[in-house]
């Protein structure tokens, strides 16, 4: 996946029912290059669907957690790349340390978040995690 595929994924993570020309005209492409793009994405089984998002849907993650991550050699930024385009990462944080990178995560079910870590411990590159759940968010 390149920069192209991942704006395309980007924009219809917004609105899965954008037009080939808005998605285009978004994405800098032209719509020949998304109609070729999309039905790559669908064949390879990279994009495996669309859905409706409800308003009771976008409510706070119940089930959310930090996972620190130790990278192999320079691959802190190729990682960071394939997390960004997982809809359960809310963020991806750099930092010092002990750990390389530090993600935050949100999902529907504890069994979700168990598959979302295991699909990012097994990223190559991925050496070493850590996880924590957080239980309460309180106020400044």
């Amino acid at each position: 996946m390149d920069e192209i595929d991942r704006s395309l994924i980007r924009h219809l993570r917004k609105n899965a029912r954008a037009s080939l020309s808005e998605l285009a005209a978004r994405s800098g492409v032209t719509r020949a290059t998304v109609r070729a793009r999309m039905a790559r994405l669908e064949a390879s089984g990279e994009v495996v669907g669309y859905q409706v998002t409800l308003k009771g849907d976008i409510a706070p993650d119940p089930v959310r957690g930090l996972m620190m991550l130790g990278v192999e050699g320079r691959g802190a930024e190729r990682i960071t790349r394939q997390l960004t385009g997982m809809s359960e990462v809310r963020a991806v944080h750099s930092t010092n340390g002990r750990w390389d990178l530090i993600v935050e995560i949100g999902a529907h079910s504890l069994e979700a978040l168990d598959g979302v870590l295991s699909h990012i411990r097994r990223l190559d590159g991925v050496s070493t995690s850590e996880t924590n759940l957080l239980l309460a968010t309180r106020a400044r």
